[in-house]
């Protein structure tokens, strides 16, 4: 379990810093969702493998919905958390400190309204 746990935390942070786009797999362990940041406008969406049609298989890709869509413009980036049925990952701004959560909800990857930590009610 440490070890998944690990190579999850990995595969989340290891990009280039010229790379456009940010990869980071679905902590759940019976999933085979991989998420996707744009790095500078913090839009998400998601693929995975799927069955349709009787066919071998195919890439079902979920696009951006409520809140996953492009962003103030900063430094994003994902992170999973070590929650091995959680399908949902968060989306993080280097820059600002704010986090949202990120999931696929029907057809659409949606996010939350980004937080920060430390923010008084």
């Amino acid at each position: 379990m440490k070890n998944f746990a690990l190579v999850i935390g990995l595969l989340c942070s290891t990009s280039s810093m010229a790379a456009q786009f940010e990869f980071c797999p679905a902590p759940q362990t019976d999933l085979n969702r991989i998420y996707r940041v744009d790095r500078v406008t913090g839009e998400v969406g998601a693929c995975q493998y799927g069955q349709k049609d009787g066919s071998y298989g195919v890439t079902i890709c979920y696009s951006a919905g409520e809140g996953a869509g492009p962003s103030e413009a900063s430094e994003y980036g994902l992170m999973a958390s070590r929650h091995e049925h959680e399908a949902g990952v968060f989306r993080v701004d280097y820059r600002s400190g704010a986090m949202s959560i990120c999931y696929v909800f029907e057809d659409h990857v949606v996010c939350t309204a980004p937080e920060k930590s430390g923010k008084k009610p």
